[in-house]
């Protein structure tokens, strides 16, 4: 074919994607008015994750899975703006690597409102100011993230899914890596960068910074100095990456949360968060975890910490896999509560791909 005739076939295709695009959204806008007037939420991850799963298995290329999600995730987007004016609520200020989370969780066509602290966006979405939230809770180098944890002891909001984010951390300069004197860095990206920093500029003065996006920020004032960040950020501030892929761990990624009100119903891939006390005597620990042993539920996670209303107690933090309403989840839940102080169920949620 020549290429008029190419030219010919694509304007011909994208009429045909448009009108199906829009007779697609019109499909979403009639499901999310029967969600509405039922009291139901607009969002429901185990749906979008069932559509990304369909068009993954029907896509025969030479366009990539992870492309075609991309678009899928803004076709998504688009419609979910127009069934409702929705807001997501993230961990500040924009451009890091929480805000990229969220908008690869929602897609660029939604309002978003940038938090200065984890508790700030719990409250935002707990006064129906924010309709989600999302907040980091674990680094596969750094560990979890405490105050994400403590604040579910208080909050009655579930965990109705989950952002795994690949950390890909960049040198972020006016000048070349030569001429920097100076590097703006954020703890948590000074752990995770810290072998490159002492090969690569260990005379630089390292400046502590509040956030990844307040680095570039201040490097993006001074010639003389670089920063340590996402490609977002750099390009929120305009400011050249040096060196993409600095982080020390090629696998360094970020777990994120997404925060609502109703959790999601079972997909049969799921994974549910759980916390509980447990008394103050010799097995109590064990006793407590051997539910989920007795019904060969695999523990993805548990983690500590202080109660903070009482010296010495602890709340501790589980991700299991399955549903809160699997047969054999439900089973362990109710042998949990016999062997507990207090059990309380945080989310059940799609687990991430």
């Amino acid at each position: 074919m020549s290429l008029s005739k190419h030219r010919k076939s694509i304007d011909q295709i994208d009429e045909q994607i448009v009108r199906l695009l829009n007779e697609r959204t019109r499909h979403v806008l009639e499901i999310g008015a029967i969600k509405l007037a039922a009291g139901e939420e607009i969002y429901a991850p185990h749906r979008e994750r069932a559509v990304l799963q369909k068009v993954t298995r029907l896509n025969a290329g030479p366009i990539t899975p992870e492309s075609l999600r991309a678009i899928y995730r803004e076709i998504m987007s688009s419609a979910l703006s127009l069934e409702k004016t929705m807001t997501i609520a993230y961990l500040g200020p924009e451009a890091t690597f929480t805000h990229q989370a969220a908008i690869q969780r929602f897609g660029s066509s939604l309002n978003y409102s940038a938090q200065r602290t984890i508790a700030d966006v719990f409250s935002e979405v707990t006064r129906t100011r924010a309709d989600y939230g999302v907040v980091p809770v674990e680094n596969s180098t750094e560990g979890v993230v405490t105050h994400t944890l403590d604040m579910f002891v208080d909050s009655d909001l579930k965990i109705v899914a989950q952002i795994v984010l690949p950390i890909r951390h960049c040198l972020v300069s006016l000048s070349p890596r030569e001429r920097i004197q100076r590097l703006y860095i954020h703890p948590q990206t000074l752990a995770q960068c810290r072998g490159w920093l002492q090969r690569s500029l260990p005379h630089a003065e390292v400046i502590e910074t509040s956030s990844n996006a307040r680095s570039v920020e201040l490097a993006a004032k001074d010639r003389r100095a670089g920063a340590l960040a996402g490609a977002l950020a750099a390009a929120q501030y305009k400011v050249p990456v040096q060196e993409p892929d600095i982080q020390d761990n090629a696998s360094n990624a970020t777990r994120f949360l997404v925060l609502g009100r109703q959790c999601s119903p079972p997909t049969g891939q799921d994974r549910t968060s759980i916390m509980f006390s447990i008394q103050h005597k010799v097995g109590a620990l064990y006793s407590a975890l051997s539910p989920f042993r007795r019904y060969k539920l695999n523990m993805t996670k548990i983690e500590s910490r202080p109660s903070k209303r009482k010296a010495w107690e602890y709340f501790f933090f589980v991700d299991c896999d399955g549903h809160q309403e699997d047969r054999k989840l439900a089973r362990a839940l109710g042998d949990l509560r016999q062997q507990c102080n207090f059990v309380k169920v945080l989310g059940s949620f799609p687990n991430a791909e």
